[in-house]
């Protein structure tokens, strides 16, 4: 298990599924993430067991974000996608509500990427972020991550196109 002193990072599964579904529900989640919007009833169960099999198959790896004391559901973070042969990844991560401006997203952003590059032995991780979500992209930076450019008009949501900024960091960058 990952972690530190406020955080732990549990591999997803069906005791986080009141949590994820909360998570997905949020307006700003939906807004800057893949999930489904509007959110499907039940999508929480597709999440974990796409997880699962990812986490079989090696393609992925998710974790519930909770507090190292109470235990308490604050999000999720984990690998999105793994290209085992490339050696590189995309990471996510999103948080609930009350789990915000509280270092929670560095702490849990930091704990995936060296799990990534040192216990996957990944080469490349890369960020996918919404240029108005400045919030995660100082997330990012204060992680290490390189701001590396815009793709523009990256389709995400049913009739709505959205510009994302590229971060990666790689094993030697500082």
């Amino acid at each position: 298990m990952l972690g530190d002193d406020v955080i732990r990072l549990e591999p997803l599964g069906e005791e986080h599924l009141a949590g994820l579904a909360a998570l997905g529900r949020d307006p700003d989640v939906m807004r800057n993430t893949r999930v489904p919007e509007p959110w499907q009833d039940g999508f929480e169960h597709t999440w974990v067991e796409a997880y699962e099999r990812g986490r079989n198959d090696g393609t992925r790896d998710g974790f519930a974000v909770v507090d190292a004391v109470t235990g308490a559901f604050l999000g999720i973070a984990g690998l999105v996608s793994i290209e085992p042969d490339a050696k590189q990844g995309e990471i996510g991560y999103a948080l609930a509500r009350e789990a915000r401006g509280r270092g929670i997203a560095t702490r849990a952003l930091g704990l995936v990427t060296r799990y990534a590059l040192a216990d996957l032995g990944l080469e490349r991780v890369q960020l996918d972020i919404a240029t108005d979500n400045e919030a995660s992209m100082r997330v990012a930076e204060r992680c290490g991550y390189r701001r590396e450019g815009i793709l523009r008009s990256l389709h995400m949501k049913p009739g709505r196109r959205q510009d994302f900024v590229i971060y990666s960091l790689l094993p030697g960058d500082d």
